[in-house]
């Protein structure tokens, strides 16, 4: 699964710290979703859909 995590991320200035410690993971965790490496629950993918202000398929997509 792709997704633009890292895009959002940086539009809203957060470092990859601060996002995973507003959704309370790990920074490695947060590397591993922006490069594709891992994909997040789905309460996770909530979490950040929700955190970035927009619906979880816009962040998660299949290619």
């Amino acid at each position: 699964m792709k997704n633009i995590v890292k895009q959002l991320r940086k539009q809203a200035g957060l470092r990859q710290e601060d996002l995973a410690k507003l959704l309370g993971v790990s920074r490695q965790t947060i590397i591993a979703i922006e490069n594709d490496k891992y994909d997040p629950s789905l309460e996770l993918a909530m979490k950040i859909a929700k955190q970035l202000g927009l619906g979880v398929e816009e962040i998660f997509f299949w290619e």
